[in-house]
């Protein structure tokens, strides 16, 4: 038969009640960091990846047709020389 001891079972009341308050404060300070985290990221302006994405297009198209007009322009010129 087990004997009961007051100061273990106090002492396991105590590491229990130690664990949880524990664990409450590491969710307090996940959540804290992370609000702080989504405020500095909302600050920084960043660009989504879609609109980096469809600039990129853009600015490769842009380049396509400018050198589709250099062409165009030098043939131009080499017909217009005497």
């Amino acid at each position: 038969m087990q004997n009961e001891n007051p100061f273990l079972d106090g002492l396991a009341k105590l590491l229990t009640d130690a664990a949880g308050a524990a664990q409450g404060a590491r969710s307090e300070v996940e959540t804290f960091l992370k609000a702080k985290l989504e405020k500095l990221i909302a600050e920084m302006d960043l660009v989504r990846r879609e609109e980096f994405e469809a600039v990129k297009a853009m600015a490769a198209k842009a380049r396509e047709e400018n050198e589709r007009l250099e062409a165009r322009l030098a043939a131009l010129e080499r017909r217009a020389q005497p």
